[in-house]
């Protein structure tokens, strides 16, 4: 499987061209972009323009971005009004929550990428029969945006009642959108299971979320090292292994005290999950 590391590892620092370099050099394919504006501001024009350059003279996978979560530049501290969800009722806000989107699709004119991954809701979220049609108003909007830059959008199943493999099966069911899927094993193993959860989204998933957790918190631990995790990633890599080819293995970490952002662990993590059914 090609290995890709999304840059929410190093969601606390500034995404500079010398970090992507770093993680070239460690011998990862490809990376993943996390859209939080204190690592990569999207309305800067001075970054993009940054990365669109380097991507352009590097053998680095430019694989996807991560939609962001929301429009701060502190993850959300300033308030509830900073988050960008596609399910908001409130149509002033739903298009409010749009155009951030748009904004970071319009990264592609300057450094193209595959697949844009966005969140069905948020986190917790309870199940409304109002927003569905918000989301699905807003994605109808920001596939046809997606498309003309030649980006695919992928949903990534998270923990909330709109976006278990089961309900987003019913989205598409209801709606006819064709969209496919991120399928992101740490939240799977916190709702319905990784192999229940893969088994429904398996035709349509097109990328991963790889990460490890207790099963309750989202805690995006490093699978095979990190102390605390229960997936059973013999079991998932067995999953993953039954459609080669499809797509790609993408560790989604997060920064820890006894771990750090450290591209060595990273690479250690593939190493074990590749070895673990040989």
């Amino acid at each position: 499987m090609v290995h890709v590391l999304s840059t929410y590892l190093f969601a606390d620092h500034r995404l500079t061209t010398a970090l992507l370099g770093r993680i070239e050099d460690a011998g990862i394919q490809g990376v993943e972009l996390f859209c939080a504006r204190q690592h990569l501001d999207y309305y800067n024009k001075e970054q993009i323009g940054e990365l669109g350059h380097w991507f352009r003279d590097s053998q680095l996978q430019f694989h996807a971005v991560h939609s962001p979560l929301h429009s701060d530049d502190v993850s959300g501290q300033t308030g509830p009004q900073s988050a960008v969800d596609i399910t908001e009722p409130v149509k002033a806000k739903r298009i409010k929550a749009v155009d951030e989107i748009k904004r970071v699709l319009e990264i592609a004119e300057v450094a193209p990428f595959r697949y844009l991954i966005q969140h069905f809701g948020m986190t917790d979220a309870e199940f409304d029969e109002h927003r569905i049609d918000s989301a699905f108003a807003s994605l109808e909007e920001i596939k046809i945006f997606a498309g003309q830059r030649g980006v695919e959008i992928l949903l990534e199943n998270i923990p909330n009642q709109f976006s278990s493999a089961e309900r987003l099966l019913h989205f598409l069911a209801i709606t006819h959108l064709d969209l496919n899927f991120c399928f992101d094993t740490g939240h799977a193993h916190m709702t319905e299971g990784v192999e229940a959860a893969y088994e429904l989204m398996s035709p349509r998933i097109r990328s991963t979320h790889v990460h490890d957790n207790g099963g309750k918190e989202d805690a995006h631990l490093f699978p095979c090292i990190a102390s605390g995790g229960t997936v059973d990633w013999k079991r998932t890599m067995e999953l993953f292994n039954s459609s080669p080819g499809q797509f790609p293995l993408v560790l989604e970490l997060r920064e820890t005290p006894d771990v750090g952002p450290s591209l060595s662990k990273a690479q250690e993590v593939f190493e074990r999950l590749e070895n673990l059914n040989k």
